[in-house]
């Protein structure tokens, strides 16, 4: 795994991932890159998909899904499996989805809820055993500010 991209863990512990996705999708989309979100449960995607149309009342993120016809025109998909129509330099796990396939990004982002001990505990699973690959990990928390802040 090492010489491949960055993976950087989001621990949420003061804000949600209806608060945090949209940002960091946004900054990705002002570095000129594409971005996919691995999204496991289905009504999990059905509420991002809402939630990227209507993140600010001044704008909203274009995106599509991958079960939509044109998912290769679209700057952000929202998907379930491995396939990257889209071309995106970024991928974003959150909900517990899958690991797999992450060489091919630039950057990986695996957002976690650190209030829920099941998706702490994978998440620290994860950590180690991508450590142990010798992987380019970066985790990042919130401070007390609600600023985030390298740790690791």
């Amino acid at each position: 795994m090492s010489g491949t991209g960055e993976i950087w863990f989001y621990h949420l512990e003061r804000s949600t991932l209806d608060q945090v996705l949209p940002e960091l999708l946004d900054r990705t989309l002002q570095r000129g890159w594409k971005a996919r979100v691995r999204i496991a449960d289905a009504d999990a995607r059905d509420a991002i998909d809402e939630r990227l149309w209507t993140w600010r009342d001044d704008s909203f993120l274009a995106h599509g899904l991958s079960d939509q016809p044109h998912p290769e025109r679209q700057p952000i998909l929202l998907t379930a499996g491995d396939e990257n129509p889209n071309g995106s330099q970024a991928l974003f796990i959150v909900d517990g989805s899958a690991m797999s396939l992450t060489e091919e990004f630039e950057r990986c982002f695996i957002i976690f809820d650190g209030r829920d001990e099941t998706a702490l505990h994978q998440a620290r699973d994860r950590w180690k055993a991508l450590k142990g690959q010798g992987a380019n990990l970066a985790y990042w928390k919130q401070s007390d500010e609600g600023r985030w802040e390298k740790a690791a």
